[in-house]
């Protein structure tokens, strides 16, 4: 069925990425928020073709996961049905897999790094089936290996620090040669050396936090001097605790550092690291765990207010999304109406009423 050229939401309450506006009247026209204005109660649904009846319900800007790792059109459902309306792949090879699904009209839109920069003798190369060729040995391969993933269309460059894995001089050239492609770089750190190694290549955001030590003061104070961007992943160090216990990880120091992190002002997103491919020793299911992340980055002290944000307008600002992100005219329309109220009770993200994906509502069998 064709959707309607212009679909129009009553009585609805509008978080817009600052602040909770009074009940308000929101247009819908081609993909876009074309108009919002107070609601007026002498203004009834059949009076206007296409309006819904919110019933004061919150409307949240479309939900961003800023780590995922895409698995298919289901994964793509997934999102949908939790909100999710943008997501950030932070790894897939190769890239031509995921290029179809990145934009299919009504689907959550995908960015993706495509092949993340990994050594040869890291735990990730056992991971991940790739040519011997796509793995790195040294720096002086590591322009070449940007130039091609720049060529195939990625949006941003991902690297593993980890140990065994890339030495400090090939993490050192992946950023140089990612800053002179325009591109940001982004480190996979989830030990306390590697995210050292991490900061000291200069990169601009880090995915994961330790879980063998808490970020000391040092560490905290360079992510703030230098302006870089956390995704903390709690919901994949939960995980990772669980099902691959090791000697010396435990959650708490994830928990910590996040509660460091966000008291000196680091921006933090809210990504899930969710993937659900077969043999994976850590799967995490696409759209539900990022209610999951939320619950955690407020159990680590942001307020809900913040941990919404980074899940919306965070994203949106440091990924170059300045199309989504906030409920404001001219924006691409990706929203999500729920019941509750998520600045009291972050648990309301996930009762979900409604979704529309760039102006399309998501089937509500579906959600």
């Amino acid at each position: 069925m064709a959707e309607p050229t212009t679909t129009t939401l009553l009585n609805v309450r509008i978080f817009n990425g600052y602040t909770l506006l009074a009940p308000s009247t929101l247009t819908i026209s081609g993909g876009l928020i074309t108009s919002i204005s107070p609601f007026s109660s002498s203004v009834t649904e059949p009076a206007i073709p296409n309006a819904i009846d919110c019933d004061s319900h919150i409307l949240l800007p479309g939900l961003i996961d800023s780590h995922i790792h895409l698995n298919g059109i289901p994964s793509l459902h997934a999102l949908l049905a939790s909100g999710v309306t943008t997501a950030l792949d932070m790894g897939c090879y190769p890239l031509s897999e995921l290029t179809p699904l990145r934009s299919l009209h009504g689907l959550p839109s995908i960015r993706s790094t495509g092949t993340a920069a990994v050594s040869p003798h890291g735990m990730h190369s056992k991971l991940i089936p790739m040519a011997p060729e796509m793995l790195l040995s040294s720096a002086n391969e590591a322009a070449q290996f940007v130039a091609d993933r720049v060529t195939e269309g990625s949006d941003y460059i991902k690297l593993i620090a980890e140990l065994p894995g890339l030495d400090q001089a090939t993490l050192n050239a992946l950023v140089e040669a990612s800053h002179a492609h325009g591109k940001l770089s982004i480190a996979h750190a989830a030990t306390s050396i590697p995210y050292g190694m991490a900061q000291e290549a200069g990169v601009d955001v880090v995915t994961h936090v330790p879980l063998d030590a808490a970020l000391d003061t040092a560490a905290v104070a360079r992510m703030v001097a230098e302006q870089r961007i956390a995704v903390p992943t709690l919901t994949m160090m939960e995980a990772i605790v669980k099902n691959l216990p090791r000697p010396g990880f435990t959650y708490d120091p994830a928990c910590a550092s996040v509660t460091a992190l966000y008291k000196a002002g680091v921006p933090i997103l809210a990504g899930t690291d969710a993937n659900t491919f077969m043999g994976s020793p850590c799967p995490v299911k696409h759209g539900e765990s990022l209610h999951r992340e939320l619950e955690l980055l407020v159990e680590a002290g942001l307020s809900n207010v913040d941990a919404i944000r980074a899940a919306t307008i965070l994203p949106a600002k440091y990924f170059g999304l300045e199309d989504r992100g906030v409920v404001e005219v001219g924006k691409r329309a990706d929203l999500v109406l729920v019941e509750g109220n998520p600045l009291e009770e972050i648990k309301a993200t996930s009762r979900i009423v409604g979704v529309w994906c760039g102006g399309v509502k998501a089937e509500e069998g579906k959600l």
